[in-house]
């Protein structure tokens, strides 16, 4: 399957005021066409949006967007997935006007985490306008990545790594006190990171549940300043940092993580790894950072 990034993240929020407060004044987004009372949709680059926020009556991950290359490309996945068993439901025409999209199927992942593959997304060509002049890493990388909760580890690796063709880039192991919701104890728990892209990971796996259907999203900046900057507004927001700035061992991002409305975190991060999938050997990493990220609870 030639799913080439992560496109955008569809979220449901019982805090839309709040995330409006979270995304525009603190993270920096810019807010896009589309917005209306109920829903915020949030521009990074030149796509018509790369996440929507929609009120209702959870804090949960409605859909994260995997983006293919083109219709022939979205036939060709629709036939993989139907293939593989996987039950798979067409958008409707009022779906793909919301979405601003020409072709979309939804499916979901053996976790039961919700997914949506499309083509075609509209672009919008006005200067994007960040206000603190912030600038998001997107492109042909995509969005960033997401961390999805999979109680089934071993079941979603071989969902996305030999059914969507993602590649494996490197693993780590959790000990159980990291992982509560796991469906079973065991000595140790794999967590797994994969890409369809040359961004070190575009999603990563976590083993274990967690009730709004996401651990966290990563976003990507230009320089390190607009990721102190970032830091700085976070505090003086009164924002709880989820942890602490560090870099990774293995994406070598300089991040750190703060609470989101709804349950989950944000990563704030620049300089992540940009890899050669065809040469690339998938590693256990046996350290979560170099330095830093310093977990709070």
């Amino acid at each position: 399957m030639d799913i080439r990034a992560l496109g955008y993240l569809r979220l449901e929020t019982t805090k839309l005021a709040e995330w409006r407060h979270y995304a525009l004044d603190v993270l920096g987004m810019v807010e896009a066409s589309g917005t209306t009372e109920d829903t915020l949709c949030l521009r990074m680059d030149d796509r018509s949006y790369r996440i929507t926020v929609q009120a209702g009556g959870s804090d949960r991950l409605l859909a994260a967007g995997w983006e293919v290359a083109n219709a022939a490309a979205l036939t060709r996945a629709t036939g993989e997935l139907e293939a593989a068993g996987c039950a798979v439901k067409p958008a409707d025409a009022a779906e793909l006007s919301e979405r601003r999209v020409q072709g979309l199927i939804h499916v979901t992942d053996p976790c039961g985490n919700p997914l949506e593959i499309y083509w075609g997304q509209a672009q919008d060509h006005t200067p994007l306008g960040t206000p603190y002049g912030n600038r998001f890493v997107t492109g042909d990388l995509g969005l960033g990545h997401v961390v999805l909760p999979a109680p089934d580890i071993e079941a979603a690796l071989d969902f996305y790594e030999n059914l969507l063709g993602f590649q494996l880039r490197d693993s780590m192991k959790l000990l159980p006190q990291a992982v509560p919701t796991a469906e079973e104890q065991r000595e140790f728990h794999w967590m797994h990171f994969l890409s369809p892209n040359r961004r070190h990971h575009s999603l990563g796996l976590y083993p274990g549940a967690l009730p709004p259907g996401i651990v966290h999203f990563m976003v990507e900046l230009e320089t390190l300043d607009d990721v102190g900057r970032g830091l700085d507004r976070m505090n003086a927001a009164g924002i709880p940092i989820a942890s602490t700035l560090g870099r990774h061992t293995n994406d070598r991002m300089v991040s750190f993580y703060a609470q989101a409305p709804g349950g989950f975190q944000v990563e704030y991060g620049w300089d992540g790894l940009v890899v050669d999938p065809a040469t690339w050997v998938a590693k256990e990493i046996t350290a979560d950072s170099f330095w830093g990220h310093r977990w709070n609870g």
